[in-house]
């Protein structure tokens, strides 16, 4: 009797553990289906749903954007051009000044006599001269009626044409010595603002000294300095060429502050160097700002968005389409004719606000998805809608 009980119980725990068994392969059987629809993209609701953007071609104008410093449009050092002592200082640091404004007074005491000498230096010489000229006339009468020699009249003559050289001589004198006393005030030879005096009252300075006594910059227009590679160079004039970039009308320039923001004022290209660096391989361009309120400075590091062309047939793509690849290499996923998402190999040439402007591999009409990206894969069965273009920007 106990025996037949065990035997019993023996084969219901047995059939119980093929239920088990069989109910944990069917989960695993089902799991494995939603892995597979899961990697299609598809899953228990169907294909996914994603939101496309049909492409069109529209004409961009394309910029390049070059990293550079300020400068001042003019810069002058002044030096003093003559030797002495500095008595006065007539400017404040940090201000403004004009042309022929005195900025320094060197003491004139020594130049002043100089020039006082040659003035009576040049006096002497004129009465001389005219000594020597009424001595020549009478001897050129006396020689008509050979009263006296030929050799004397010459002589008279001669020394006559020398009186007037030396006046000459003491006019030119009286002239540099003049030019000495008005070095004597050091005045500024171009308008500006001036920086700060690298000497006071009481100090020595030199004629033509290495070290300058102030810099005074015109600062109501400024420079921007910028370097662009000569390949780029040659890659916009092969575009230009082709016709695959029109001409803009103007080279407008757009300044980007050291913080980002942008300088409220347009600028544009004045010009482009003729000689590339051979130790960098670029370009010297130069843009001109205006600068009416004195915002910018000349030294700071700044960007300068330059417009180089008009690109008549780009589309533009919302950033977030734009995948790429270990080597940097551009992809967008698009709808392909059998309904699936397919990969497509685009040329994304530069970003435009929160567009790349897709200058190769999408033609008019192609449905780009833009969104619900991460729910499909290529190959994967999806379901689009198209979105208003404003809603891909």
């Amino acid at each position: 009797m106990q025996l037949e009980l065990h035997r019993r119980i023996s084969r219901l725990s047995a059939f119980r553990a093929g239920v088990v068994s069989i109910g944990l392969l069917a989960v695993g059987l089902s799991g494995c289906g939603d892995g597979r629809a899961a990697a299609q993209g598809g899953g228990p609701g169907g294909p996914a749903s994603v939101g496309v953007m049909i492409a069109r071609t529209e004409p961009v104008t394309l910029t390049t954007e070059l990293a550079g410093r300020t400068s001042a449009v003019l810069v002058s050092e002044v030096r003093p051009q003559v030797t002495g002592i500095v008595t006065a200082r007539n400017f404040v640091e940090g201000g403004m000044v004009r042309a022929g404004q005195t900025l320094y007074q060197i003491d004139p005491a020594t130049y002043q006599a100089a020039y006082d000498s040659a003035r009576a230096g040049l006096a002497q010489a004129e009465a001389a001269r005219d000594s020597a000229k009424l001595k020549a006339d009478r001897y050129a009468t006396l020689a008509a009626t050979g009263a006296v020699s030929k050799q004397d009249n010459d002589d008279a003559q001669s020394a006559w044409r020398q009186a007037q050289a030396n006046v000459a001589a003491q006019k030119a004198a009286v002239d540099a010595a003049r030019i000495n006393l008005g070095y004597t005030r050091v005045r500024a030879p171009i308008s500006g603002r001036i920086g700060k005096s690298s000497i006071t009252p009481g100090a020595l300075v030199t004629a033509n000294q290495a070290t300058a006594l102030a810099t005074v910059q015109k600062l109501d227009m400024i420079y921007v300095d910028v370097s662009q590679s000569s390949g780029d160079m040659l890659k916009l004039r092969r575009q230009f060429a082709s016709g695959e970039l029109e001409k803009t009308g103007t080279a407008e320039a757009t300044l980007i502050m050291e913080d980002g923001s942008a300088y409220p004022v347009k600028g544009r290209l004045a010009f482009s160097d003729v000689t590339v660096d051979p130790g960098t391989g670029s370009i010297g361009l130069r843009a001109v700002f205006p600068n009416p309120d004195g915002q910018l400075l000349p030294g700071l590091y700044v960007r300068t968005r330059i417009s180089t062309g008009t690109a008549t047939d780009a589309i533009l793509v919302p950033q977030v389409a734009v995948s790429r690849d270990a080597k940097g290499a551009a992809s967008v996923l698009v709808v392909g004719p059998d309904g699936k998402a397919q990969t497509r190999s685009v040329t994304a040439g530069q970003t435009l606000g929160a567009s790349w402007v897709i200058t190769d591999g999408l033609k008019p009409g192609d449905k780009v998805i833009v969104e619900g990206l991460q729910s499909v894969r290529p190959g994967g069965e999806i379901k689009p809608q198209v979105i208003a273009p404003s809603a891909k920007r």
